[in-house]
């Protein structure tokens, strides 16, 4: 196996411990570009270095030397092939779903004994569905995120400060960054092709996908309204008033494609004491936020719409389930819940005008229970840092907090 130089993730090493060297598949997902491979090192290195005996047979279906590895036959002949005599090898396999039947052959090396299986993948249906069917437990997941803000101070060499905060915001959190220079036409290209293999690759030729135009309209038109209400039958009746015809469960399938190789992911709308999931209206944010603004530019206009998904997305890395919070016929921008824990959070670019301050004060305030309750701006705070229980954070303080 290659060796490779990368920077540490630490938090992601922590998570995964606990599990290494037990009889369970560790599956890291997350969306093209995010890290993944890197991590696979990461961890190689993390063994090799407890166990310097350790044998490691590593897999990458995205090099041509691993091309013939088609199915999960050629998988097991692979690793029959490259096992020795040692009592137990650690097997990376990195994206699985690029093997035909994959769970087959997992399922039939787990049951063998004496692996150590890890491995990444880049489509959440078939790493969720595929696994939980043929393998009943016996397989964790680990969510991988492209870098969180104090991630991106790390790999870049920048201090926390607005500047750097605003190239987060600009250019995102994918790792490979750190290698172009800072130049916003050489970021964005890059940004584009990574947007166009996601887009033909993990979506087009996987779903077989007909109507790309249509697709293509549709990732513009959640880039327009990240963070506002979206319904299949909304996009489906703008589509009619342009005289497109395309149908409500075309726009569902086309949008759960999206969602299935973590380009976008869905908010949905709960009541604040949790006893209801409303069916209809949910918010989409994107993954990485430079992907979104290489396909339609980093608009001063579009600020609160950027700040929503950056708060959402630094959320989901902390390990909450979110959701968009209704209290009566208010809206809570985000209801965050996390192993019997819960937090409300308002997000509002600036506190600027009475009605702002009301209205994302007041909502907070029609909560009744005592859960923590943050309000997170672009406002330079000065003194205030609370309002009748109400935490007020910046920004860029609130994606540095880990809680």
């Amino acid at each position: 196996m290659q060796t490779r130089n990368y920077i540490s993730r630490p938090a992601y090493i922590q998570s995964i411990k606990p599990f290494m060297g037990k009889e369970m598949i560790k599956v890291l997902t997350g969306q093209r570009r995010v890290g993944k491979s890197y991590l696979m090192y990461e961890i190689v290195d993390v063994i090799t270095k407890e166990n310097p005996e350790s044998e490691i047979i590593y897999i990458n279906k995205e090099l041509d030397e691993f091309s013939a590895i088609r199915n999960y036959k050629d998988l097991l002949n692979y690793v029959k092939t490259h096992k020795g005599g040692k009592n137990r090898a650690c097997l990376f396999i990195d994206e699985i779903q690029e093997i035909v039947e994959f769970e087959k052959g997992l399922r039939s090396l787990l049951a063998e004994g004496g692996f150590d299986i890890y491995c990444t993948g880049s489509n959440a249906n078939m790493l969720s569905g595929e696994l939980a069917t043929y393998l009943s437990g016996r397989h964790i997941e680990i969510k991988i995120y492209g870098l969180s803000y104090s991630e991106f101070l790390i790999f870049h060499q920048l201090n926390d400060s607005l500047p750097s905060f605003t190239r987060y915001l600009k250019n995102g959190g994918l790792p490979y960054l750190i290698h172009l220079p800072e130049d916003e036409n050489i970021i964005y290209d890059y940004l584009k092709n990574i947007y166009n293999t996601i887009l033909f690759k993990d979506v087009v030729a996987r779903y077989s996908v007909r109507n790309i135009p249509f697709l293509e309209n549709l990732v513009k038109y959640l880039c327009d309204n990240t963070g506002s209400l979206v319904s299949s039958k909304r996009i489906s009746d703008f589509l009619k008033s342009q005289n497109l015809n395309i149908s409500t469960q075309v726009v569902l399938n086309y949008l759960a494609y999206l969602e299935s190789a973590f380009f976008i992911f869905k908010a949905r709308r709960t009541d604040i004491t949790g006893r209801k999931i409303f069916e209809i209206g949910e918010k989409y944010y994107f993954e990485d936020l430079g992907l979104r603004n290489s396909i339609i530019g980093f608009k001063a206009s579009d600020i609160n719409k950027i700040l929503e998904n950056i708060v959402f997305t630094h959320l989901q890395m902390a390990g909450y389930s979110v959701y968009v919070g209704k209290v009566g016929e208010k809206e809570v921008d985000f209801v965050c819940k996390r192993a019997g824990e819960k937090i409300y959070v308002q997000v509002s670019y600036l506190m600027t005008n009475e009605e702002t301050i009301k209205r994302k004060y007041g909502n907070l305030l029609e909560i009744s229970d005592n859960y923590p309750k943050y309000l997170v701006t672009m406002d330079e705070l000065g003194k205030t840092t609370s309002y009748e229980g109400v935490e007020i954070m910046h920004v860029k303080d609130f994606c540095l907090k880990l809680f």
